[in-house]
């Protein structure tokens, strides 16, 4: 069914209620994900910058970094690896690939040993993104160097004015250069791993074995702990989500690329000096943690608070999830032969209780942890430097 009732509904109830709608598809998952962290993230840094160089490295950074975590699994994986690695293929089994490994356990042996492995190695070859993102950071300084001949972080933050130390920018680049390469090295043997799963996995145990773990790290590393399986899953599986058939960023995938990312950021803050890594350490830990898994649970603790006092119980089920606007438009029907309504009125009220359950959470997102990190960060990076200035003396 369409959600066609949201086009009765006025301005601007009817504009946020698509956004909402849109969100709860998974291509809608990576575009309102990068407008979350990069509210989250970069609108805060603009607001906050320092200097042209500490603006022009930070738009550079998030609004890359962004596109790449939450578009590039989605495009690199349905549009290319997909196609490549299910070559061979017949209609019915490439039809298979988007299917979870539960899924996988109920089709017969022979055409799971077959799937698995091209799926382990499609999502294998995705591990670009968060490589790609490590080397973002250092690709940063490579920027910043080049662009504005700095690399000094108590110059480029301004806390001083200092003259720039050539060795300290050959060591920047040096590391730079390196630590790109690594991942680039990296890279090689991952997709090497991949070529290896998708052509000889189906008739090798330790390869079927590999995969599994790579789809469902829980299921095969701790099976008898269903709790931990399923955390494990959740977070560390590298397999992708399914939205009508094509592969979408799964949880998994983000967890990969804000860990992995994160070890670009410290790294490539270190280089820099200790004002920059000691930044770093006190404001991507908070970051980080919302953008895995923080928002889910100020989302359904906001939720259960709602429930508690009697609010928008319509659109809260008992699992603390919400119905989409699909469901909710069917909700309105059946509300509409019960009270003897108007339908449109009936989803209307359900609309606006579903966009304040929805939106709150992710507003604050945008507007406390965003904001309030990114102030904080700047504030104490400027106090400590003041203060070991102090101590010098």
């Amino acid at each position: 069914m369409s959600v066609s009732l949201i086009n009765t509904l006025s301005n601007p109830l009817r504009t946020a209620s698509k956004f909402v709608s849109y969100q709860e598809s998974a291509s809608g998952l990576s575009a309102s994900r990068l407008i979350q962290d990069t509210g989250t993230c970069l609108a805060p840094k603009v607001t906050f910058s320092r200097s042209k160089e500490d603006l022009a490295e930070n738009v550079f950074l998030e609004l890359s970094e962004n596109a790449i975590v939450y578009f590039g699994p989605a495009i690199l994986g349905e549009k290319v690896a997909r196609k490549v690695f299910s070559r061979g293929l017949n209609l019915k089994e490439k039809e298979l690939i988007a299917k979870s490994l539960k899924e996988l356990n109920c089709t017969a042996p022979n055409i799971k040993k077959k799937i698995v492995p091209i799926k382990a190695a499609i999502a294998l070859s995705t591990m670009l993104i968060p490589l790609a993102e490590f080397s973002l950071s250092y690709l940063k300084n490579l920027f910043t160097l080049k662009v504005f001949k700095k690399s000094d972080f108590q110059n480029i933050a301004s806390l001083e004015k200092n003259e720039e130390d050539k060795e300290q920018q050959r060591k920047v680049e040096r590391s730079a250069k390196q630590k790109i390469g690594i991942a680039a090295a990296l890279y090689g043997a991952l997709l090497g791993a991949s070529i290896l799963l998708a052509s000889k996995g189906k008739d090798a145990k330790i390869l079927q074995n590999l995969s599994e773990i790579i789809l469902a790290p829980g299921d095969k590393l701790v099976k008898n702990n269903k709790k931990r399986a399923k955390f494990l899953n959740k977070y560390f599986s590298q397999d992708f989500n399914s939205e009508n058939g094509k592969l979408a960023m799964s949880k998994g995938q983000l967890t990969a690329c804000v860990t992995i990312g994160g070890l670009g950021y410290f790294g490539s803050s270190a280089d820099r000096g200790k004002e920059n890594l000691l930044e770093t350490t006190s404001r991507f830990p908070l970051v980080g943690f919302y953008i895995i898994t923080g928002g889910e649970l100020f989302d359904k603790g906001f939720k259960k608070l709602l429930n508690k006092f009697g609010y928008c119980k319509d659109v809260i089920n008992e699992d603390f999830s919400s119905p989409s606007f699909k469901e909710l438009e069917t909700k309105a029907k059946e509300l509409s032969i019960i009270n003897k309504s108007n339908i449109k009125n009936e989803f209307k009220k359900l609309a606006g209780q579903k966009v304040l359950v929805s939106g709150v959470p992710y507003l604050f997102g945008i507007g406390i942890m965003g904001f309030f990190v990114a102030g904080m960060t700047n504030y104490f990076t400027r106090k400590r430097h003041k203060n070991f200035i102090q101590k010098s003396c």
